[in-house]
């Protein structure tokens, strides 16, 4: 158990039997009145946010989860198989917990995957991954100066914008968290 004065951004309650993340949090002393503390919350498996208002000195029930290290191994329809990098146990876990991060990943990619008990919750990438292009228009030979860009297929599926000299066959860097181009990569 938990009381508002142990809140901190990242912990992890449980509220109607929902596992719930603390986004963002204020404690609040009105003149008048009782204090209390004004929350931002997130669902953990759905994503979903939503302001929740606690008095002050209201217990929740906080959880643990834990994140362990994994290999990513393969893709098999809506399945992502992984293997535990320390006892080479693998598990499946569904394209509904891996969420948009599964257009950055490929094969033998180190993640860490956060599970509540055995139950994979989520997965953290890591910030940046080189990924080759395997779809791309042919870039125009001096056309650089605009900072014009031009689409691009990677080795996951996922589709990003590249600049116009970056050519099919070529290694890019890419930005797991907004999925975006940082650098062509040697």
């Amino acid at each position: 158990m938990a009381t508002t004065s142990e809140f901190r951004n990242g912990l992890v309650m449980q509220i109607d039997g929902e596992l719930w993340s603390i986004v963002e949090f204020q404690h609040v002393k009105p003149g008048k009145g009782g204090a209390f503390v004004r929350t931002r919350i997130k669902n953990v498996k759905t994503g979903r946010v939503l302001d929740k208002t606690f008095r002050s000195g209201d217990k929740v029930d906080d959880v643990r989860l834990e994140k362990r290290p994994y290999q990513f191994l393969y893709r098999d329809g809506s399945d992502f198989h992984f293997m535990n990098s320390a006892t080479f146990e693998q598990i499946t876990v569904p394209d509904e917990v891996i969420g948009s991060g599964a257009d950055f990943l490929k094969d033998n990619l180190d993640v860490e995957i956060l599970f509540h008990g055995e139950e994979p919750l989520g997965i953290d990438l890591p910030i940046f991954v080189n990924l080759r292009i395997t779809k791309s228009d042919p870039g125009i030979r001096g056309d650089t100066a605009t900072g014009a860009t031009k689409p691009a297929t990677l080795e996951s599926g996922a589709t990003i914008q590249v600049p116009l000299f970056i050519e099919e066959g070529e290694t890019v860097r890419v930005d797991t968290r907004t999925g975006e181009y940082v650098e062509r990569v040697k």
